[in-house]
């Protein structure tokens, strides 16, 4: 299961596709000025949940901060919750 990545000067996104081709999950996000982004949207298609696909998302896009030097800002309930449940995460918490 790879993560792919897109990202521009607005919006981005960490997403995995299936053989065929068909998203399967994906963390969105948006561009609010240079220093950070919103996670907004966190989805994982139900044949997916419980593995934690919805964490290896989150995990790269604290990564992709981390590189960036950038903050996220937790608008999506899924990064907000891990956000407050897991303080190795305060580094990127905008």
């Amino acid at each position: 299961m790879q993560i792919q990545h897109q990202d521009d000067a607005q919006q981005g996104e960490f997403f995995i596709l299936n053989d065929q081709g068909d998203r399967i999950a994906e963390f969105n996000y948006i561009w609010q000025g240079p220093e950070k982004f919103v996670a907004n949207h966190t989805w994982v298609d139900d044949s997916l949940r419980g593995q934690g696909v919805a964490r290896k998302l989150l995990d790269a896009a604290v990564e992709f901060a981390r590189q960036k030097h950038v903050k996220i800002v937790p608008i999506c309930s899924y990064v907000e919750v891990m956000f407050r449940r897991d303080k190795s995460l305060a580094d990127v918490a905008a």
